[in-house]
């Protein structure tokens, strides 16, 4: 069976943090964006990320580390579209796990963990830590209308609530699937 696709979330605006948030470097030298994108790669190789269109560095840094690149043209509507954006360039996935771009510390075992989930007969997954939700969050192809018709700012939050009894949750010691940065203060706390 194929793995799911990995799609990336990256086309944020970061109005909280005030400035370009996926560029800017944690403690390791390392960007916030580039973090995410590795860890996403290493579980899932033919990853992919949706981005804002012309954000030519995020593009360029994407692209390199060998993550196909989608523009949204409506990146500006909110993660929805996003989340539909990357859904549509991967129709023919046998599911997706999503992932945001702002949380860099999801371990690729996590990853890996839920796309063997999904790759099981899986519906919809999610990994727990302490007892808490986390991302990233999967599907399988069963929900590819739902996905390729999101729009708004929830992204797939709405699906889920709705059909919660199809999520299957995977429990973990990475405290990283909670962990996002929204505010330049929280890059200190990496």
């Amino acid at each position: 069976m194929t793995q799911p696709i990995g799609i990336l979330l990256a086309a944020g605006s970061a109005t909280r943090f005030g400035s370009n948030k996926l560029l800017h470097p944690l403690p390791d030298g390392v960007a916030i964006g580039i973090a995410a994108a590795t860890a996403l790669i290493q579980a899932l190789p033919n990853s992919i990320a949706v981005v804002k269109p012309g954000d030519q560095l995020l593009i360029h840094a994407f692209t390199k580390l060998g993550l196909k690149v989608i523009e949204n043209p409506r990146a500006h509507e909110g993660m929805g579209t996003s989340l539909a954006a990357g859904v549509n360039a991967t129709a023919d996935a046998s599911g997706w796990l999503i992932t945001l771009a702002d949380m860099p510390r999801i371990k690729p075992a996590t990853i890996s963990a839920l796309a063997e989930k999904l790759n099981n007969g899986a519906s919809m997954v999610a990994p727990v830590f302490e007892s808490q939700r986390g991302h990233p969050v999967g599907f399988s192809s069963y929900w590819r209308e739902q996905l390729q018709s999101l729009t708004g700012d929830k992204g797939a939050r709405d699906l889920i609530t709705k059909n919660a009894y199809e999520l299957e949750l995977v429990m973990t010691e990475d405290a990283g699937v909670l962990q996002d940065i929204d505010y330049l203060r929280d890059v200190k706390n990496y």
